[in-house]
């Protein structure tokens, strides 16, 4: 009999990380969750205390060695994946400074000196549209959010902190930082600094000319590794802290948006995934490099050596749950065993379409379908027989409206339709939501058997394939399903209505989200 090996696999979300052991067949062992506090601030600052971050995974880590279900000895890799579009300034081997997280849009009017030009289409100069798409397969969005704003933001409003950095990393990249010592980015984890030639996946390089244009000292970005490469060997210090063997590999690890499709088990070219977390996306693998700028789409390296995805992202997903609960007060169902538990029992017996009622859910802005940081949510058509109920039902639709919305131009960019989608994220628990997820997209979802775990499971594939313990085309059948959800003729139609609807409040109320919330 074979001795199962395992990984430790860490996923850092934006609530705090997860921590399992994962055998290198994708079978979690243990796992277990730590939160981590965000940190608002005036004109749109989203940040997190790095610090708070290792201190959590530590505790996390401790907590599932400790269990003693897995020897120690047996856990032969460490794997990070994280959330992705963030930026840790960092000198020798830690931060001086808060991350700037994947909401923070402080750096937006720095884009747009950066993007505009004599000469535009859709706020961007034609010449570093061209010079961006041709090179990198997207270009920076104007919402502030990718990390080139975040560090010219730091450049511009906090001068101490840029010059105080040696490099800028990506909250996975820092991670890996502390487990090892080194410095580095994956090809796949630098693409939104918009600023390396991503034509040759197997030589991603730092392009000189997109250095020039973005202001940023190419002292302070990190040196950079394929995507699949071993970092190094867990440091002494790190194991320590951990509980784990000093020297095991530390493998590079990628951002969260790969590791989920992975881990649902689309490897293969456009099998598409719909992630439901604090965010959303639905993403697909892709055989060429493309661009759909004005929908927030490209192309850019992926996890697995050599292939492209399909990256885009939709602001707010579970995040509007945790609206409801947080700031209107709404539980759902009390008798439930946990609120999210009740919202979905409240959203089971409203039916399909709830009076009318119609959810927009841009608490953050939006980056696709469209790129615009003035959107904000809306409750519309209500009226004095609208319940509490009703506006749970709504929030789960409104989402599932936005997924549909932004589905279209991705069987648009891939060029296909995708019959069915693996759902995976902490949204796919919900029996419910992937429902109504299948009416209104009109596709079969299926619904991955612990999907809050995909991230854990992706980044465990990814070594588990780098040190010989599996090929990429066996993780598919590696991935179990809770269940299949086929659409319903008739709530589609339903749904078709209000969607026509919902794309209309956009349309309609845009300028005026743009004039109450820009900085005069």
């Amino acid at each position: 009999m074979s001795i199962e090996r395992f990984v430790l696999a860490i996923d850092l979300g934006t609530s705090g990380p997860k921590v399992g052991l994962v055998s290198t067949a994708g079978r979690v062992a243990e796992w277990s969750f730590e939160r981590v506090p965000i940190i608002l601030s005036a004109e749109g600052g989203v940040e997190q205390d790095p610090e708070e971050w290792w201190r959590a995974i530590t505790t996390a880590t401790r907590r599932v060695v400790d269990r003693g279900s897995v020897a120690v000895d047996d856990i032969v890799s460490v794997g990070v994946t994280a959330q992705w579009s963030g930026t840790v300034p960092v000198a020798g081997s830690n931060h001086v400074g808060n991350a700037l997280i994947w909401m923070d849009s402080r750096g937006a009017s720095e884009m747009r000196g950066l993007n505009g030009g004599p000469v535009s289409v859709s706020g961007y100069s034609v010449p570093k549209l061209f010079r961006w798409i041709r090179r990198t397969g997207g270009a920076p969005g104007h919402s502030g959010k990718d990390p080139i704003a975040h560090i010219l933001y730091l450049k511009h409003h906090q001068p101490e902190v840029y010059a105080a950095a040696e490099v800028f990393l990506e909250p996975k990249d820092y991670l890996n930082l502390r487990l090892t010592g080194v410095a580095a980015a994956g090809f796949d984890s630098i693409a939104l600094h918009w600023v390396t030639d991503n034509r040759d996946l197997t030589d991603v390089t730092y392009d000189p000319g997109l250095l020039r244009l973005s202001g940023i000292d190419p002292a302070k970005l990190p040196p950079l590794r394929p995507t699949d490469d071993v970092l190094g060997p867990l440091s002494a210090g790190a194991a320590a802290e951990l509980g784990l063997v000093e020297g095991i590999p530390v493998v590079m690890g990628t951002p969260d948006t790969h590791s989920a499709g992975i881990g649902a088990g689309a490897v293969r070219d456009f099998q598409g995934h719909l992630y439901l977390g604090t965010s959303s996306w639905i993403s697909c693998h892709v055989p060429f490099k493309k661009t759909d700028l004005f929908h927030g789409i490209g192309a850019l390296p992926s996890a697995i050596p050599g292939r492209y995805f399909a990256a885009n992202e939709q602001e707010s997903a579970g995040a509007c749950l945790t609206y409801l609960v947080e700031n209107l007060g709404l539980h759902g169902d009390t008798d439930a065993s946990s609120v999210y538990q009740g919202l979905d029992r409240v959203a089971e017996r409203v039916p399909a379409g709830n009076s009318g009622v119609i959810f927009t859910p841009w608490l953050n802005g939006e980056r696709s379908p469209v790129d615009d940081h003035h959107l904000r949510a809306a409750f519309f058509n209500q009226s004095l027989d609208t319940t509490a109920d009703d506006l749970i039902r709504a929030v789960f639709e409104g989402v599932a409206f936005n997924s549909r919305w932004l589905l279209g131009y991705v069987e648009k960019f891939a060029g296909r339709p995708m019959p069915e989608l693996r759902a995976v994220g902490g949204g796919a628990n919900s029996a419910v939501w992937c429902q109504i997820h299948a009416d209104v997209l009109d596709r079969r979802i299926l619904q991955v058997k612990d999907p809050i775990l995909a991230g854990l499971r992706g980044v465990t594939f990814l070594a588990a394939a780098k040190l010989g313990y599996l090929d990429y085309d066996e993780i598919p059948a590696k991935v179990e399903m809770a269940d299949v959800h086929e659409p319903d003729p008739e709530r589609r139609q339903i749904y078709d209505r209000l969607y026509r609807e919902y794309r209309k409040l956009h349309r309609a109320n845009r300028k005026i989200y743009t004039r109450l919330n820009r900085a005069d």
